[in-house]
């Protein structure tokens, strides 16, 4: 503890000292300056210990109007966001994390309907989600190919030529 309080003495003589070099300052406000500094860096270094942020837990209906058909309202900073993926992600957060933080239930969307709907949409358009359909069978079995004629002259026309 008291080397931490020598390094702490010894940082604000050397911050007061470049303060002072580039700044005219008073002599009997020289006091002040040196304890004030003192003081922030013990403040930095000893931090007050922070109290958990305590999320209250949302009532169901403050959940139904964070989801409109346009957009989800996100409870992290209040804007409307069509998917709140990326916007959780930049934020550090997973959507089970969000999720657990925020205390909605495991079925809470992502992206807005209207959004979902357009995608869905969008994709039955391109044809995806369908299995390939397969030829109809006929029931009566095919007739044996028959082989084509060549075209190709006789071998007994070429020798006569």
């Amino acid at each position: 503890m008291e080397e931490q309080s020598a390094d702490h003495i010894g940082l604000a003589v050397e911050i007061v000292a470049a303060y002072v070099a580039n700044n005219s300052i008073p002599p009997g406000d020289l006091q002040g300056l040196i304890v004030g500094v003192h003081g922030a860096l013990v403040a930095l270094a000893n931090p007050a210990p922070s109290e958990a942020q305590v999320v209250e837990k949302l009532t169901p209906a403050q959940i139904r109007k964070s989801i409109t058909h346009d957009n989800l309202i996100s409870f992290e900073d209040g804007k409307p966001y069509k998917t709140l993926r990326r916007h959780l992600t930049l934020r550090g957060l997973t959507p089970e994390a969000y999720r657990e933080k925020w205390g909605l239930p495991r079925d809470y969307p992502m992206t807005a309907p209207s959004y979902s709907a357009q995608r869905s949409e969008l994709a039955r358009a391109l044809g995806l989600g369908q299995q390939r359909r397969k030829p109809k069978e006929t029931s009566e079995p095919s007739a044996p190919a028959t082989k084509p004629r060549s075209r190709r002259k006789a071998p007994d026309a070429q020798a006569a030529e």
